[in-house]
């Protein structure tokens, strides 16, 4: 399980450094993608494929499950670690999460969240949670 947050840089060639306690999980090679809210999303193999059969069952007839079915799989790439555990972040990525320089890698459960540092700061407000907090119990907790 991911958790924790991190602040790193990408450096001009688009390599980043994954925190030590992600790469444990993530193991050498993984997957990174587009994901919801402006971020990135980064998968270990184990939970990229769960993920991916969740995707392909989708029906190929519905016009949304097609658009959500492109969005996570035309932006995924799978990356390799080197040995200073720095990733290439594809320019398509990068471009997308608008990722210059200061990021902040979130651990939310099954995933890594890869933002901008911006956009991190400016969505993670929490002065709703107790409002949040009240609907979760229909969702089982």
């Amino acid at each position: 399980m991911f958790m924790g947050e991190y602040n790193h840089t990408i450096d001009a060639k688009g390599r980043l450094i994954i925190p030590s306690k992600f790469r444990e999980v993530l193991g050498d090679e993984f997957v990174i993608t587009k994901g919801l809210d402006g971020c990135l999303f980064v998968y270990d193999n184990n939970e990229w494929t769960v993920f991916e059969e969740k995707l392909k069952s989708l029906p190929i007839t519905n016009k949304d499950a097609r658009k959500f079915v492109r969005f996570f799989l035309a932006g995924a790439a799978s990356v390799e670690a080197d040995k200073q555990g720095r990733i290439l972040v594809p320019s398509v990525l990068r471009e997308f999460g608008e990722i210059n320089k200061d990021v902040v890698l979130v651990g939310v459960a099954s995933r890594i969240e890869i933002w901008s540092k911006e956009r991190w700061e400016s969505t993670s407000d929490y002065e709703d949670m107790d409002e949040i907090a009240e609907h979760m119990s229909e969702l089982g907790i």
